[in-house]
C-alpha cells in the first residue's frame, strides 16, 4: 500500500520508445491517481536536486500486449506515459504539492567498452544492408532511447564509436540484434573501464564470482581463476555433491573465460557474477596463449591448402569459404602468429605416383558463436560482423605494416 499523504506517485521502471511520440515511461501508480493534463514534478531518489516540472500529455493502460489510451489511472495500475523528454528509469512522477521520490535501485554504471568500427575489409559491403558510419552512428544512438545502461561516445575518427555496457553479454546482445537487422561493422576486443582515486591510483571494476562445480573440476577452476588475478574468498559444499567457490576477481579477468570454464567443467559447472565495486589495479593478465593462423593471400579456400594448414593448428573455415590477406582462419598451436596459404592448389603434372591421388581428409572446422569470437580476439584483432558471417581479422591487414607495428609495440613496452 502507498502513503496517502504523498499524493500522486508513479515510479518509472521501464523505458520504451516510439518514433512518433518519442520516449515512453512505463511504471506503476503507487499513490493517488494520474490524469491527462495533470502537472507533475519529475524527481529521482539518487539525484534529489533534480526537479523538473512537466505535464502528462498522453496516458495508456495495457490490454494484453496492446496499449489503450485512457484519461486517468488509479493506484496499482501499470501505465505508459508519453510526451515527457529525458524520462529515466528510477524517476518518480510526483504530485506538485507534495513531491516525494520513491527509493529505487540505482542503475549500474558500464564496466566494459568496445569500439564499433565501420567495416573496411576487402569483403565489406557484400552482405550488409547498412554499412556506412552514418547508419552505424544513428543505430547506436537510437539504442540509448531504451537501454539505460549503455553509453555511446564519438571518437577522434568518424568511423569509430566507443560503446560501453555492463559486460560482454550486454554488448553481445546488441551486436547480435544489429546483425539480424542487416548491419555490417567490426568490433574490437572488450576492455574494462578504469577509474582513478584521489591520489591518482588506477582502480578497476571487480566482480564477485560464485561457482558451483563437481568436486573433480574444482582444482582446475581455482587454478584458472587464480591466473586471472582471482582471489578465493570461500569454499564449501554445495547441493547435489557440488563444490561452491566464491571469488573476488577483476572484471577483465572474466573476459574470454566462460567458454574455457564450460570446457574445463565438461558443461557441468555453473558460474554467476555480480558487480562488486572498484578496487586497486591487480596487475597484468595474460589472456591468450595461442597465436593465430593468418591467411597469406585473398581468394577462396581449397581442400589442398586447408589440408596443409590444419597441421599448424585448429581451422575456423572450410573449403569454398572466401578469405583475404590478414584474415584469421584458425588458432595456431604456437604462441606466435603463423601465415598460411589456404588458397594454394596442388601443382598438376602428367605423372602419377603411389598414394598421390588418395582423398585428402580434413578435420571439421571449429565454428564459433558470436560470444566465442568476442572471447577469442586479441587486442590487435577485430571481429567483422555481417548478417551472414563472423570473421576474425587483424587490425592491420598488410603483413609488412603489421610486422613493423608489432616491433614498435615491443619497443614501447620495453622502453
Amino acid at each position: 500500500m502507498g502513503d496517502p499523504d504523498a499524493g500522486t506517485q508513479v515510479l518509472i521502471s521501464t523505458i520504451d520508445y516510439n518514433e512518433y511520440v518519442g520516449r515512453i515511461g512505463v511504471g506503476k501508480v503507487d499513490n493517488g491517481c494520474v490524469k491527462v493534463g495533470q502537472d507533475v514534478v519529475i524527481m529521482n531518489h539518487h539525484d534529489p536536486d533534480r526537479q523538473v516540472r512537466t505535464r502528462v500529455s498522453k496516458l495508456y493502460e495495457f490490454d494484453g500486449l496492446a496499449k489503450k489510451e485512457v484519461t486517468e489511472a488509479g493506484i496499482g495500475s501499470i501505465v505508459a506515459i508519453s510526451g515527457i523528454d529525458n524520462l529515466k528509469i528510477g524517476d518518480t512522477l510526483c504530485f506538485i504539492e507534495a513531491p516525494n521520490a520513491i527509493p529505487f535501485q540505482k542503475i549500474s554504471e558500464p564496466t566494459i567498452s568496445m569500439n564499433f568500427i565501420v567495416n573496411d575489409s576487402p569483403l565489406a559491403g557484400q552482405e550488409g544492408k547498412y554499412v556506412t558510419s552514418r547508419h552505424l552512428r544513428d543505430r547506436l544512438y537510437r539504442e540509448l532511447n531504451t537501454d539505460v545502461s549503455l553509453r555511446v561516445e564519438d571518437t577522434e575518427t568518424t568511423e569509430t564509436f566507443k560503446v560501453s555496457g555492463r559486460g560482454e553479454l550486454h554488448l553481445s546482445v546488441l551486436i547480435e540484434t544489429m546483425r539480424r537487422e542487416g548491419y555490417e561493422f567490426a568490433v574490437s576486443k572488450a576492455e574494462v573501464i578504469y577509474h582513478e582515486d584521489e591520489a591518482g591510483h588506477r582502480l578497476e571494476p571487480m566482480e564477485r564470482c560464485y561457482v558451483d562445480v563437481p568436486e573433480e573440476f574444482a582444482g582446475s577452476v581455482i587454478q584458472k581463476l587464480g591466473e586471472r588475478k582471482g582471489e578465493m574468498l570461500n569454499m564449501g559444499a554445495g547441493s547435489g555433491g557440488t563444490t561452491r567457490l566464491e571469488f573476488s576477481i577483476p572484471a577483465r579477468g572474466l573476459i574470454g573465460y566462460r567458454g574455457e570454464f564450460m570446457t574445463d567443467t565438461k558443461g557441468n559447472g555453473v558460474m554467476n557474477t555480480i558487480f562488486d565495486g572498484y578496487a586497486p589495479y591487480k596487475g597484468d593478465i595474460s589472456y591468450r596463449h595461442q597465436g593465430s593462423l593468418i591467411a597469406f593471400e585473398s581468394g577462396e579456400a581449397v581442400t589442398y591448402g586447408l589440408f596443409n594448414a590444419q597441421e599448424r593448428g585448429v581451422l575456423f573455415i572450410g573449403p569454398g569459404d572466401k578469405v583475404y590477406a590478414g584474415m584469421v582462419i584458425g588458432s595456431s598451436g604456437k604462441t606466435e602468429d603463423v601465415e598460411v596459404n589456404v588458397c594454394k592448389t596442388k601443382h598438376l603434372t602428367n605423372t602419377r605416383s603411389s598414394g598421390s591421388d588418395d582423398a585428402l581428409r580434413l578435420v571439421p572446422p571449429r565454428i564459433m558463436s558470436l560470444e566465442q569470437c568476442i572471447e577469442f580476439i586479441d587486442t590487435d584483432e577485430l571481429l567483422e560482423v555481417t548478417p551472414e558471417h563472423l570473421r576474425i581479422r587483424k587490425r592491420i591487414l598488410d603483413p609488412t605494416a603489421r610486422k613493423r607495428a608489432g616491433i614498435a609495440a615491443k619497443q614501447r613496452a620495453q622502453g
